[in-house]
């Protein structure tokens, strides 16, 4: 009995070894986007609007990072003039809901109805670009999704959207280290319609 329970105890930590503790809520292009239309890119800066509640600079630092590194291994270059913009936001507190999801002074995201629901706090206002038209996600976001919007400027227009849980650490209620940012935002980038360039799709992702 002894020895059935240490191999049940052994399996039962690969298991959990090879669980990632990321998963991704949704991966959404918009408005028939061709992202390889695109060369160049840049990324919200907290003087475009504000950190969501309980974010600091190193977290932000971290996410741009990890961001920044995708985009290049795509073969996007970083141009602060560039129109594509790629908007963050992590869900960070529950609202209530009375109004429709993108009325006035209503939440912008996915709602769940009049009972509420989580929405994710975005650095630059998403009512900037997003059509309220736009056919919402109706996933589930808890505290802690890491979403990511990329919007061409020019034309004020939604381009793409993804999101992933999550990036806090739910054993100590604080956002992950650079590690594990990392992690996070390569999940995020799982199913994003430009592929890695050849040189970098062998990197351990």
């Amino acid at each position: 009995m002894k020895k059935i329970l240490a191999l049940l105890s052994v399996a039962a930590t690969f298991i959990l070894a090879g669980c990632s503790p990321y998963t991704l809520v949704c991966s959404e292009t918009y408005n028939n986007a061709d992202l390889a239309d695109y060369n160049t890119f840049r990324i919200v800066t907290p003087d475009q609007g504000a950190l969501p509640k309980g974010m600091q600079m190193v977290t932000y630092y971290n996410i741009a990072a990890a961001i920044r590194e995708q985009m290049v291994d795509r073969g996007f270059t970083e141009d602060a003039s560039s129109p594509l913009l790629i908007n963050i936001a992590v869900t960070v507190h529950r609202e209530v809901a009375t109004a429709p999801a993108y009325g006035p002074g209503s939440p912008v995201g996915p709602v769940f109805g009049p009972w509420g629901g989580f929405y994710p706090s975005f650095i630059w206002p998403r009512p900037y670009y997003w059509n309220p038209d736009a056919r919402v996600i109706t996933g589930i976001y808890k505290e802690g999704v890491l979403t990511m919007d990329m919007v061409d400027l020019d034309k004020r227009e939604a381009l793409y959207s993804s999101s992933v849980a999550t990036v806090v650490d739910g054993s100590q209620g604080q956002y992950r280290n650079l590690e594990g940012i990392a992690e996070a935002v390569d999940k995020l980038f799982s199913k994003f319609p430009v592929p890695l360039l050849p040189q970098y799709q062998h990197k351990g992702r």
